[in-house]
């Protein structure tokens, strides 16, 4: 048996603190009933979170990061006949297929993960758990105090807000230079989006960390590696 929020952290809904918290918010139902604190589970219980059914964390809980090439795309089909990310991941027998945490638009590389364990997955996607990603980006134009502060504080574009929690200038190479951005969500081309608001051009685009996982800079493009038990372990108790 299982105290229940230690049940949810090791399902990757979050930290034990953070499934606590859902508890105490009533998210959270075993066997039907709305749970307590203190509960206690075992493997034959059926729990629900906000209606959907949390499964115990599998033995074989995988998890692999790709150096995404440019010019691949992050979907699994594509009637242009483009390269796809799941051209360069290993081929799953009998076993669930790659979830892909996130995508990259075409034109960037770097970090991607997958997992084939959809809480997880679910868990790193979802912007309440705030995973920050962290990116590498050149871009061109003339970058001033005042457009990192815009950058920061939150840009409406298309109406929603699009905005950094962190940006940090870097070297300059004539008209590009090189900055460090973190973000804690992940809204389709939301770095390009941001920088084009403050007229400057991104001209390379590299997604370096997701969470506490960083891409080694001894992995390829186009090449994988699987996660290790302590890696995954922080991947489960990261965020909120």
């Amino acid at each position: 048996m299982l105290r229940l929020q230690k049940f949810l952290a090791q399902a990757g809904l979050g930290s034990r603190r953070s499934c606590e918290q859902f508890i105490k918010e009533n998210r959270v139902s075993v066997n039907g009933k709305v749970a307590a604190l203190g509960t206690k589970v075992s493997e034959n219980d059926e729990v629900t979170f906000d209606g959907n059914k949390v499964l115990p964390k599998a033995a074989d809980l995988k998890v692999i990061m790709l150096n995404k090439p440019r010019g691949v795309l992050s979907s699994k089909k594509d009637d242009k006949k483009i390269k796809l990310v799941f051209d360069f991941l290993p081929k799953v027998n009998n076993e669930p297929d790659w979830i892909a945490v996130g995508r990259l638009d075409i034109n960037t590389s770097g970090l991607m993960l997958f997992t084939n364990d959809g809480t997880l997955a679910h868990k790193l996607m979802h912007p309440s758990f705030e995973i920050d990603r962290e990116y590498l980006v050149r871009a061109r134009g003339n970058f001033s105090e005042q457009k990192k502060k815009n950058m920061l504080s939150g840009v409406e574009i298309e109406d929603e807000i699009y905005k950094f929690s962190d940006i940090v200038p870097g070297e300059k190479q004539s008209s590009n230079q090189w900055f460090s951005v973190c973000m804690l969500t992940g809204k389709n081309r939301e770095v390009r989006k941001l920088f084009e608001s403050q007229d400057l051009e991104v001209s390379r685009l590299k997604r370096v960390r997701i969470g506490p996982i960083f891409l080694p800079s001894t992995l390829r493009e186009g090449s994988w590696i699987n996660l290790n038990e302590a890696q995954i372990n922080e991947l489960q108790n990261y965020g909120k």
